[in-house]
């Protein structure tokens, strides 16, 4: 008994630095977080009524060892215990996370079942319910719609960790979402004029563009020059950048086929391994990022009897064919192409172009046959995901895609980059510009490896772009 009162100032002592801990917590979080944290309180105490009239519990009609004991005292029959899983509740400014305990016959089916009923009683938008570890789920319950709250994004200036994570933004249980970018060869991305589409890759230069192991090239069909349209800001940061001139655009993608040649003929005798991705970029054989906007500027077919119109015909067929090698073979020696237009059809990107790219994201599309071309046939059978249903001014710079390991298609909001920094950024990695052929000279120097041979092509050796 004379350490009672120890006790019990110790656990006086732990309650109020718990207590004064929430509150610190409760004044520094912005206002939605602090909703969250309201809501959080009331989802765990009206937790246990809610899991019975949801059909969340089991009757466990064994007794314990305590009821048994306590039964043959008294001389009564133990009563059924009614078992209630146990959660963890995290807030956040969207809403709340709940992770869950599975019991024998409530799993993550019943869970799933019981989603339209815990959103309507914890007042969310919406509910979603995945695995998490064994034994557990993850209830996600968003009490406003991220999707329709614009974000922002300030890039940090530092190197991402992983050069093969593409982080797009937040899907519509504001869960992060990103793509693996390892031996891929090329990316899609389609939708109508302003529905962010620029925007978004703007955000992937800016996040990559601190790593000296990635290298930027972009041709933009929507600009004469490197002083207008989106990429102005940005192409400090590019080794190589033009315009909508078709002959420019030409002398890019042979320089660059040309790069992917001599990669595949030296990257056994440089690197020792016959596919980059097994070694990872590094600054001196980077990851080799194609942009090509407008696309259908590139590849449209020209048709006309005069000089002018076959000479433009066979430039942009040409054209074709040096994209498609570059996505074909151009996987294995780190050169990726992100393909964007405003439809993906056959006659905007070739279809022996696009249907070789893994990933393919689509904003706001006006048609069900754009969204098809953008996502394959399969987004007719999920038309609450369509592009299609993105039109309206508050799903500006939402995107869909199909995700591997979730079934259908999930909506995406990528966040909003500033052009002062952008700016910023590119200026301040400018230093880190370097052409990939010059950084492949150097490295053949240094270890001895061989060069491709002289096939006599007049296009080995195209003339530099300068940006």
């Amino acid at each position: 008994m004379g350490y009672a009162p120890d006790a019990l100032l110790v656990a006086v002592v732990l309650a109020g630095v718990w207590l004064l801990w929430t509150v610190v917590r409760y004044v520094q979080a912005d206002r939605g977080t602090r909703v969250s944290m309201r809501q959080a309180v009331r989802v765990r105490w009206g937790w246990v009524r809610l899991a019975r009239m949801a059909g969340l519990t089991v009757t466990d009609k064994t007794p314990s060892l305590l009821a048994q004991l306590t039964a043959q005292k008294d001389g009564a029959a133990p009563a059924p215990r009614v078992l209630t899983p146990k959660i963890k509740v995290t807030p956040d400014r969207f809403g709340v996370i709940v992770q869950a305990r599975t019991l024998p016959q409530v799993g993550l089916e019943e869970y799933q079942k019981s989603a339209r009923f815990l959103a309507d009683a914890w007042r969310c938008t919406r509910v979603s319910v995945l695995p998490d570890s064994p034994g557990k789920v993850v209830i996600r319950g968003v009490r406003s719609d991220p999707l329709t709250t614009p974000t922002t994004h300030r890039p940090t200036g530092r190197p991402p960790t992983d050069l093969t994570r593409w982080e797009l933004g937040v899907d519509e249980y504001a869960a992060g979402v990103c793509v693996s970018l390892a031996n891929v060869p090329g990316v899609t991305v389609a939708g109508v004029p302003g529905a962010g589409k620029t925007s978004g890759v703007n955000k992937f230069v800016c996040d990559f563009a601190p790593s000296p192991s990635v290298q930027i090239a972009t041709a933009d069909g929507k600009v004469s020059q490197a002083s207008e349209g989106d990429y102005a800001d940005l192409v400090k940061r590019m080794f190589a950048f033009c315009g909508d001139d078709l002959d420019e655009a030409n002398a890019l993608f042979k320089r660059l086929v040309e790069l992917r040649k001599r990669r595949s003929s030296t990257i056994r005798d440089v690197l020792g391994v016959k596919n980059m991705w097994h070694a990872g970029p590094s600054p001196e054989w980077p990851l080799t990022v194609l942009i090509i906007d407008e696309a259908h500027t590139f590849f449209r077919e020209y048709k006309g009897s005069d000089a002018e119109t076959k000479r433009l015909a066979a430039l942009t067929a040409e054209n074709a064919r040096l994209v498609e090698d570059l996505v074909k073979k151009g996987r294995s020696v780190g050169i990726l192409v992100i393909l964007i237009s405003q439809k993906t059809t056959g006659d905007a990107i070739p279809t022996f172009i696009r249907d070789v790219c893994p990933i393919g994201l689509s904003f706001a599309q006006k048609t069900v046959e754009a969204a098809v071309a953008a996502l394959g046939e399969d987004i007719r059978n999920w038309p609450d995901a369509s592009p299609v249903t993105l039109q309206d001014p508050a799903y500006v710079g939402v995107a869909v895609m199909a995700m591997q390991g979730r079934p259908g298609y999930t909506r995406i909001r990528t966040p909003y980059v500033s052009d002062a920094d952008a700016a910023r950024v590119a200026e301040d990695t400018s230093h880190l510009t370097a052409d990939p052929d010059l950084l492949l000279d150097a490295l053949l120097d240094t270890t001895g490896g061989r060069t491709m041979p002289d096939t006599g092509e007049s296009d080995n050796t195209p003339a530099p772009l300068t940006k």
